[in-house]
């Protein structure tokens, strides 16, 4: 009577250590593939989604700074907003001139995008890297096909 005891009690011992490596393993599964779901970065970064342009000569190239942008953002309270300087590098000085006679087609581009935009789109350095990108494809779309070459942040602040 008294070895049936201890044999039911190690059967016991036995199956909570079953239990307990199975609830780990589970959950050690589970962790795995919240992290290469969510956390992990993507195969294709924004970095190798950058528009392909044609490789522009420096000694041409330009950089013409557009005035601070200040747009809230969509929020939902509405309490959130982006305040935003670009320095934009143009292929040549004629794209530059294009670039500045375009000003008001330029902002609003600008403002309509930054304003469709919500913190949790902005908040993260690839989403800001995909701006820039978005940017430049906006730009070019405004003052004619490759032109723009890259967008700068100089000043950056979401809040």
């Amino acid at each position: 009577m008294i070895e049936e005891g201890s044999e039911s009690k190690k059967k016991n011992g036995k199956m909570k250590w079953i239990i307990m490596l199975l609830i780990l393993l589970l959950l050690g599964g589970g962790g795995y593939y919240a992290y290469t779901t969510y956390f992990q970065d993507s195969a294709e970064t924004p970095e190798q989604q950058d528009v392909q342009l044609e490789p522009a000569d420096s000694s041409d190239s330009q950089i013409i700074t557009l005035p601070t942008f200040l747009v809230n953002l969509s929020d939902p309270l509405g309490r959130r907003y982006i305040k935003l300087t670009l320095d934009v590098e143009v292929a040549s000085p004629d794209a530059a001139q294009v670039l500045e006679n375009a000003g008001a087609k330029v902002r609003d581009a600008v403002i309509l995008l930054l304003s469709s935009k919500s913190y949790a789109d902005l908040a993260s350095l690839e989403s800001k890297l995909l701006l820039k990108n978005e940017l430049v494809t906006r730009l070019n779309q405004i003052i004619g096909s490759s032109k723009v070459v890259r967008v700068y942040f100089t000043e950056l602040v979401i809040q």
